[in-house]
């Protein structure tokens, strides 16, 4: 769980993302990333209905935790604060609303990831996850 140590208000926040920080995409990580660094957890931030319409299974040894956007006050603790977060949700304004709430609880490993689902969606097709999957083979 976040301290009242590691927080920051978000005047901070906003203070330190200036256009270096902002142009140079500090704030933002690829959504290959989690499909190539394993310790990387996807946090999809979108609501139950859309989880229902859409879901996201897991595969190829991905990590998916799931808080609703609206609950990541209440559940902010359940973010794993040893490894480095990737946010998304169907659009990225949710996504951009839990970065920042993240970010004001202290966890400074949390990005939001570029593309959101739709991206995330290109690289769940099966061609994809052959090719991921073929490389990591080849590599072990």
């Amino acid at each position: 769980m976040p301290t009242p140590e590691t927080s920051q208000s978000l005047e901070a926040l906003l203070q330190e993302s200036s256009f270096d920080f902002l142009a140079t995409g500090k704030h933002r990580t690829s959504s290959k990333k989690p499909l190539s660094n394993h310790d990387v957890v996807l946090l999809d931030v979108r609501c139950d209905e859309e989880v229902h319409m859409l879901p996201i299974a897991a595969t190829v040894a991905l990590t998916v935790a799931r808080i609703p956007v609206h609950e990541i006050p209440n559940r902010a603790d359940e973010t794993p604060t040893d490894r480095p977060v990737a946010v998304f949700c169907s659009a990225g304004t949710r996504a951009t609303m839990a970065y920042v709430c993240l970010r004001t609880l202290g966890l400074g490993e949390v990005r939001i990831m570029s593309g959101g689902l739709p991206e995330l969606i290109g690289h769940a097709l099966p061609g994809a996850i052959w090719k991921r999957q073929s490389l990591m083979e080849e590599t072990s």
